[in-house]
């Protein structure tokens, strides 16, 4: 572990003297330190810091359905996490979304657990970059977001978040009790230095009704069915309100 240690601190001494030499370039001294704290922790195997967390416990096999994003996953997808402030690249992902959990799998890749949510600054998996927003950080809020992770669809000047969330219904019928999970999602917008919701196209073309008449035009020319697929159409819109707003 000492030695692993020192070859750490090596690494770091000459990617900042390399980098210096480079007219103090800060943003390839910055990418050469992450690494080095990456091949660290991945030298160090169990012992490294990514393997701090709870147990995971599947569901009760009864319950029809899966609490992960996507629902189609059928085995475990390499991903990405920023965890502690440091990024794990490849790492096997799972999200749940009823408890709102980053799921991994333990240095032997059999045992499963969730990784501290708090320590989870962001994470990508399936295409999909995940932040995580906290409530506590944020000034005078109206929007009803809560502290948790968001799908990040969009990232400008404008932000559109989707908070992607499964909860646990229970049916009585003449067959018997049906347990199943179900899906919905709430859309938020940041604009300015506040989060907005948005339920549907109404409420979204308010929300920038400085440039509402572009905004439909837009729509109208590119086909563009808020119903069909409103995250395809929030992402498209709020970039292009970026783009015509300056």
């Amino acid at each position: 572990m000492k030695a692993g240690f020192l070859c750490f601190l090596i690494a770091l001494y000459y990617s900042s003297s390399f980098a210096q030499g480079m007219d103090n370039d800060s943003t390839y001294l910055n990418n050469a330190k992450i690494q080095a704290i990456a091949n660290f922790n991945k030298s160090i195997g169990e012992q490294s810091r990514l393997y701090s967390g709870r147990e995971y416990f599947p569901y009760d096999q009864s319950i029809k359905g899966n609490a992960l994003y996507p629902s189609t996953v059928s085995t475990w997808l390499n991903g990405e996490v920023d965890y502690d402030g440091i990024v794990y690249k490849d790492i096997p992902l799972m999200y749940d979304t009823y408890k709102d959990e980053v799921v991994s799998l333990l240095y032997n890749k059999f045992s499963k657990y969730a990784l501290l949510s708090d320590r989870v600054r962001s994470f990508s998996i399936f295409n999909h970059h995940f932040i995580r927003i906290e409530i506590d950080s944020l000034k005078k809020d109206k929007s009803g977001i809560s502290t948790g992770f968001y799908d990040q669809l969009y990232n400008g000047k404008t932000e559109v978040l989707v908070k992607r969330i499964k909860e646990i219904q229970t049916n009585t019928s003449s067959f018997g009790i049906e347990t199943y999970f179900t899906e919905k999602h709430e859309y938020y917008i940041r604009k300015g230095d506040a989060y907005y919701n948005v339920g549907g196209q109404g409420s979204f073309l308010k929300l920038f009704k400085d440039k509402k008449a572009d905004l439909k035009k837009y729509m109208r020319e590119y086909k563009i069915k808020f119903k069909k697929d409103p995250e395809y159409a929030m992402t498209k819109l709020a970039a292009y309100y970026d783009f015509i707003a300056n």
